[in-house]
């Protein structure tokens, strides 16, 4: 499993800041669409040069447009792309042609997808996404008695390659692992902590050893 860590921050000197303090301690760099949105596609060739040696993941949420943007993102160093999993099945597969041309990766964001979840996951998985992204976001987690559980049960029944992203921290990070993810995404644990350096290694120190991906060059580049 590789740990991933969104840099939801709101400035491209925030995010070199965060992505240098953490950066040894992970596999995935993940640009957040408002760091885009308030930067420009430029700030993913910017981590990108930065740290060379890891992923770029450029979650642009794309709804519309699949192929355009998806190439945008790939033009400037983004390794994987976010693609709505609500939107329009030829948006997906356009996505999935630019990242098929590129060399690259496209994962299905399925934020705001609760009800009917699994059946979705299974659906955007057939249209040839690299793996789906079950993702409870920032408003859904505020919500009182909000848990990790639902994403992960939905996972495993899936049976398609997947990733997890909402409340995954140290105290969650080995039951990400039980349910077989490929990707865990770390965002507040890590950029809201005091020592965010700190916090990115407890996290990847509470990963079972037989699974964890170094963070090195050849880990990165898999």
């Amino acid at each position: 499993m590789k740990l991933q860590v969104a840099l939801d921050v709101p400035t491209l000197a925030d995010a070199l800041e965060l992505a240098r303090k953490v950066a040894e301690h992970v596999d995935i760099l993940e640009l957040g669409t408002p760091l885009i949105k308030s930067e420009g596609v430029s700030a993913i060739g910017a981590i990108k040069a930065a740290h060379p040696d890891k992923l770029v993941f450029a979650d642009l949420k794309t709804a519309d447009a699949g192929e355009l943007e998806a190439n945008l993102a790939f033009a400037v160093g983004a390794d994987l792309v976010t693609v709505m999993g609500t939107a329009d099945d030829d948006t997906i597969s356009g996505a999935v042609e630019a990242g098929r041309q590129a060399g690259m990766r496209v994962v299905a964001d399925m934020i705001t997808v609760v009800d009917g979840r699994v059946e979705r996951i299974k659906e955007v998985s057939a249209l040839g996404v690299s793996f789906v992204e079950i993702h409870a976001g920032l408003d859904e987690q505020a919500r009182p008695g909000y848990t990790i559980d639902a994403l992960l049960a939905d996972g495993r029944e899936a049976g398609v390659p997947f990733s997890i992203a909402g409340g995954v921290s140290v105290d969650t990070i080995a039951s990400v692992q039980d349910a077989g993810a490929e990707v865990a995404v770390v965002g507040g644990s890590i950029y809201n902590a005091d020592d965010p350096g700190a916090a990115a290694k407890a996290i990847r120190d509470a990963m079972r050893p037989e699974s964890a991906d170094a963070a090195s060059g050849s880990a990165a580049r898999s």
